[in-house]
């Protein structure tokens, strides 16, 4: 599917199918962490099941007001204390299967939200 963004000056998802998507017109085939103003690396997991607590809390030290979670190709639910460090900062946190999950972070960051989509694309 492709998608176009409303403002240029916003990193947003182009394009995304299985096991890769495009941010701003460029190929990504691993797991990211995308951040409306230009924040793009790569996440450090290999799939759900490799999913931890830190990695909750690393994203918890990203500062956003909203992070997008991508859990994949469907909907799965990490464990609610891993949010913890979250909840602490604050900071909200909405799971949606990662295609959803790129198509919401899309209108947020043309809002000009302070989002951060974690995306798995296994």
């Amino acid at each position: 599917m492709k998608l176009h963004a409303d403002h240029s000056d916003v990193q947003m998802v182009t394009g995304y199918g299985p096991g890769w998507l495009s941010v701003n017109k460029q190929e990504h085939r691993g797991n990211l962490l995308l951040g409306a103003s230009g924040f793009l690396r790569p996440w450090d997991c290999t799939d759900f099941a490799s999913l931890t607590p830190q990695h909750f809390a690393a994203l918890a030290e990203l500062n956003a007001e909203l992070i997008i979670f991508g859990s994949g190709s469907k909907l799965r639910f990490v464990h609610p204390a891993w949010l913890q460090p979250l909840m602490h900062k604050r900071i909200g946190l909405e799971t949606m299967d990662t295609h959803a999950a790129c198509r919401t972070y899309n209108v947020l960051a043309a809002e000009g939200r302070n989002v951060i989509a974690a995306l798995l694309l296994e």
